[in-house]
């Protein structure tokens, strides 16, 4: 899978949320995911990408992320990845659950923190309601919630949530260890010999319920004078407590073997915070071999068995936390609770938390139409031929990315570019050629050059400029009006756009300007008319197919149509006829001839195939893709980028093209 994250928070910070994602990535392109991340740290890796953020005021070390729905979409397009993770709920995290959800990439929003809890913490209840109501609000836009814990499950599900599953957390059992105790570190703490050490790790901010620890610590001191306690980590109240209580360690933030070796070279763990989603410090505490006292909920209520390895309190009891504590210092000689605690935590592997993650995200996008997937390119479909048209590059409505799609999943001997493919007319009245549009001539050009397959181009109306160069070969690519297709059973095609049988564009052109004048503005009528649908739930819907199915004149005037062609076919000798121009796909049988359109790729989505077995059909993109569905349990492979081919000179200008065009059309 293509999966990419975005957070305010990534390694090198240290917390909880930094620490979970960073094993999770990487743990994620062990597996062979491509996986990008989106943060807004100061440091940037192969693979990230930074964004704007601005600090907390008093509070430096949490950052909250800008908006950056623009840059997130064109990056989006340009690389559509298959699901989004969004870790924090910033408004950099807002945008980008937003995006998402505008271009239909499945998003699933992670619950790390207890944020509404904290406002208490702060001296400010009252915010407490209104930030769960805007938490709800984010999480509501996502198609799913991942929270580490089952209390933080039903905690969620009880305020209304939906779609919440159980994502647990992992722990380095090779990094947090017993063995990683140092005796010279102990020595720095002023512990000696058996002297007790007690640890505490974390944010050193209100919402980790320090000022009750420190109470805690001077009544533990009170029965043991030997006892020494450590903090470890920064935060706002760091200078305020280090200056209140001289005789506590205050070493600051730690890493990797460092902070093992402080886990290890302790001997208790003091766990008192009440705002905890998951609390991946008692984990650490328990793999380092420490007596650990927490609070009966998140980890402590799925990990520890009360006496047996490790102590917990019922939750919001300060005087059983209290009690338990002082209870910790009675387990150190026998050292049997610590023992069960690193037998407990063996098995907590990220092998199991990275597997959850997959298996959530494979469901979420498997909810999700084919149409709104991306295409998994290691599979292909062996064709004979392709034929496709009207796919009006140079408008805003031709649908390149998904032409380059059914490009790359096919593997054919030729493809027929049956008219209409670039708008001359449109480029000609001022519309816009992207970048999109360039790549699917580069894709053609590629699969000429990598598998050689050979692409005749037949001319349309809308892009009746070739007419002047007709016939005409460019890098071998074949430019004509017309041209016989010679089936596996030896039956004659005629292959023609079919414009030469429609009047009003052979004889009356102007009219046939105003008329894509109006169908342009149709189809942008069409475009705000569904995104209003898609806000409702409801699924598309075509004004321009609705138009013609009501209007009696163009329901007579397709079957006129389909009738001159069978006419021209049985005058050509030929058995059948291939085209397109009016947008409409077919594959039946006029009288003895076999008649077949290929549709377009501005809304039908619709091409045709012909089978090494001699079969045509008319297959619509949402069931190619639907056809090229791998089993979840299959590895992705990273995303290749197209590769440079000696023909993409010409191509890879976009005003180059539009020039030539609208030159072509206006004279």
């Amino acid at each position: 899978m293509r999966i990419e994250f975005v957070t305010d928070t990534f390694p090198p910070d240290v917390n909880g949320v930094a620490m979970t994602l960073g094993r999770l990535t990487q743990c994620l392109k062990d597996r062979g995911h491509y996986v990008h991340v989106i943060h807004t740290g100061e440091q940037c890796e192969s693979g990230q990408t930074l964004k704007q953020a601005v600090s907390l005021p008093g509070y430096k070390e949490v950052r909250v992320g800008l908006p950056s729905p623009i840059k997130l979409r064109k990056r989006w397009k340009r690389k559509r990845p298959d699901a989004i993770y969004v870790a924090t709920e910033s408004p950099l995290g807002v945008s980008a659950i937003k995006a998402a959800r505008e271009m239909n990439i499945p998003v699933a929003a992670g619950f790390h923190t207890n944020f509404h809890q904290y406002f208490s913490k702060y001296k400010f209840s009252n915010m407490e309601k209104p930030a769960m109501s805007y938490l709800k609000s984010v999480h509501s836009k996502a198609n799913m919630t991942m929270a580490p814990s089952h209390d933080a499950v039903a905690m969620l599900e009880k305020e209304g949530f939906s779609n919440v599953k159980l994502l647990g957390r992992g722990v380095d059992v090779g990094l947090f260890r017993p063995d990683a105790r140092s005796l010279e570190l102990r020595e720095e703490w002023g512990a000696e010999g058996d002297s007790p050490v007690v640890i505490i790790v974390g944010r050193v901010a209100a919402e980790k319920n320090l000022d009750f620890t420190m109470s805690i610590v001077e009544e533990m001191r009170v029965i043991e004078p030997r006892l020494q306690a450590v903090v470890v980590g920064d935060g706002p109240m760091r200078e305020t407590l280090s200056q209140k209580h001289k005789n506590v360690h205050f070493v600051g933030l730690k890493h990797g073997e460092e902070l093992a070796e402080c886990y290890a070279s302790a001997d208790i763990l003091i766990f008192p915070s009440e705002t905890e989603t998951f609390g991946n410090v008692l984990l650490e505490g328990m793999a380092s071999g420490l007596v650990t006292v927490s609070y009966n909920y998140a980890a402590s209520s799925l990990y520890i068995q009360d006496e047996e390895n490790g102590l917990h309190a019922e939750f919001g009891n300060t005087e059983e936390f209290r009690a338990k504590a002082v209870q910790a210092l009675s387990h150190l000689n026998s050292r049997r609770m610590a023992e069960n605690a690193v037998d407990s935590i063996k098995e907590q592997s990220w092998d199991k938390v990275t597997s959850d993650f997959e298996r959530h995200l494979e469901e979420m996008i498997l909810t999700k139409p084919v149409t709104q997937r991306r295409v998994n390119k290691r599979r292909q479909l062996e064709l004979r031929s392709l034929f496709i048209s009207d796919i009006h590059l140079g408008t805003s409505d031709s649908k390149a990315r998904e032409v380059v799609e059914v490009l790359k999943a096919v593997k054919c001997e030729r493809i027929y570019l049956n008219g209409d493919i670039i708008d001359g007319w449109a480029l000609s009245r001022g519309s816009k050629w992207k970048k999109s549009h360039t790549k699917v001539l580069r894709c053609l050009l590629k699969k000429m050059e990598k598998e050689g397959t050979e692409v005749i181009y037949i001319r349309g109306n809308h892009d009746d400029f070739l007419e002047k160069i007709l016939p005409f070969e460019i890098g071998g690519i074949k430019i004509v009006k017309e041209c016989i297709h010679e089936s596996v059973g030896g039956e004659r095609y005629l292959v023609v756009h079919g414009d030469g049988f429609d009047s009003v564009s052979t004889n009356h052109k102007w009219i046939a300007n105003v008329g894509a004048v109006g169908y342009d503005f149709l189809l942008r009528v069409n475009r705000f008319y569904n995104y209003y649908r898609r806000w409702r739930g409801k699924d598309y819907y075509s004004l321009s197919k609705a138009v013609k199915a009501k209007v009696k004149s163009a329901v007579s005037f397709v079957d006129s149509y389909e009738e001159k062609l069978q006419e021209l076919a049985v005058v050509r000798r030929c058995h059948g006829i291939i085209c397109g121009h009016i947008h409409t796909p077919a594959d039946k049988m006029i009288g003895d001839r076999h008649y077949l359109n290929s549709g377009d790729w501005v809304e039908t989505l619709s091409c045709i195939f012909e089978h090494h077995s001699g079969e045509f059909e008319v297959v619509h993109y949402e069931d190619l893709l639907g056809r090229l569905e791998i089993d979840p349990k299959e590895k992705s492979e990273p995303e290749e980028e197209l590769e440079e081919s000696p023909y993409v000179a010409f191509s890879d200008s976009p005003d180059l093209v539009q020039a030539m065009a609208k030159q072509a059309v206006v004279g």
